[in-house]
């Protein structure tokens, strides 16, 4: 007997829409005999680096240690697309039977081809633009069903879109008891504002919002259970007892000061949630630590 979980997830599979016919959008579709998410490969004794989106191998990551500038030589995935999915891996129970859409994906048909044999799988953007998906959807008015979505992957989006609060209300919305938000801003600096001067990355999108760390507060207002993942590195740097800050030069974007007295706030300090340990965090790029944080949002089920 199908379970009424199962038929729900028929029923959002249908309002998400078809595989597309042909074309680069072109998605397989999940296998359900094989494994979503195979164990990675342990470390060789020659050490090196992994990637964990296209499991590549090498001595070294392209480009300097930077989240945006450490590039898989296989697959392009940067720095933060490796930690995404990390913790994508260790805050969700994956199967073929997960319904996730990706909001702007910045990766190309390969890795969208692959995503979608692990799980059913779209992807979306606003403008069908720089990141162009199967699905043309504002965050701020988001034109699917309540609930019908298990996981929704949200990397350096939230920034670009004018009204939080619109956004935030309309992912819970849309999410699944017990599904998940996986959410990533760039964290430039310890409390949120808008930008001083106009500030477009790298795709001429104009920022609209530079987070901080009170963006946990406001997630839980809106009704998620959040945590802050983040690396060893930078739990250790904020629970340091002297205050120290232990990068003595760090990227200039980033306020590596302020960043580190706002999290080192009672209220902050407690939501962090270590996802990798050193060792890890070296192995798929995700150093130095205050360059990577992400949001698990779960939305709670009936009972809690």
């Amino acid at each position: 007997m199908v379970s009424l979980k199962a038929q729900l997830r028929r029923v959002g599979r249908k309002l998400l829409g078809p595989d597309p016919a042909a074309g680069p959008m072109a998605l397989p579709g999940p296998d359900p005999e094989v494994p979503p998410w195979l164990p990675l490969p342990e470390a060789g004794p020659e050490g090196g680096v992994l990637c964990n989106v296209c499991r590549w191998q090498g001595p070294a990551f392209d480009g300097p240690a930077h989240v945006e500038l450490a590039l898989c030589p296989h697959c392009g995935s940067n720095g933060r697309d490796r930690f995404l999915h990390w913790c994508l891996v260790r805050r969700v129970p994956l199967g073929p039977e997960l319904r996730v859409i990706e909001n702007s994906p910045r990766m190309g048909a390969g890795y969208r081809a692959a995503m979608s044999t692990w799980f059913f799988y779209r992807t979306s953007d606003y403008d069908l633009r720089a990141h162009a998906g199967n699905l043309r959807l504002d965050l701020q008015a988001i034109d699917l069903p309540d609930a019908c979505l298990d996981v929704m992957l949200c990397a350096h989006v939230l920034e670009h879109v004018p009204d939080t609060g619109k956004a935030l209300a309309e992912l819970r919305r849309v999410i699944a008891p017990g599904g998940h938000l996986v959410l990533q801003v760039p964290v430039l600096q310890g409390a949120t504002a808008p930008p001083t001067e106009p500030e477009f990355h790298g795709d001429d999108t104009p920022v609209f919002w530079r987070f901080g760390f009170d963006l946990t507060a406001r997630l839980r207002a809106e009704g998620f259970v959040a945590d802050l993942l983040c690396t060893a590195e930078w739990a250790d740097a904020v629970a340091d007892p002297d205050g120290a800050n232990p990068w003595p030069e760090w990227a200039g974007e980033f306020d590596v000061p302020g960043m580190l007295a706002a999290a080192r706030e009672p209220e902050v300090a407690g939501d962090l949630v270590v996802v990798a340990d050193g060792a890890t965090a070296a192995r798929i790029g995700a150093a130095p630590g205050y360059m990577y944080l992400t949001w698990d949002c779960r939305v709670p089920t009936l009972g809690g």
